[in-house]
């Protein structure tokens, strides 16, 4: 299930806070500046949780692709 919360930023314009939260899968946060860019982004990241295809890039980028090809 996903929110979108409407705040100001700085400059005192709307900004797009979206949370993203599915049972057995951890959080996800983003924030946009316009409100069509929120909701692509939640029906894509939704459909690839769902799907398994879905990682956080923080876990991403911890390996290297030697890594990767070493574990060949």
């Amino acid at each position: 299930m996903a929110s979108i919360k409407e705040l100001p930023d700085k400059d005192g314009k709307n900004r797009y806070h979206v949370q993203i939260r599915i049972k057995g899968s951890p959080p996800q946060y983003a924030s946009f500046k316009r409100k069509t860019d929120p909701k692509r982004w939640i029906q894509q990241t939704e459909a690839a949780i769902r799907e398994g295809r879905h990682f956080k890039t923080t876990a991403a980028k911890k390996h290297t692709l030697g890594q990767l090809i070493d574990l060949s």
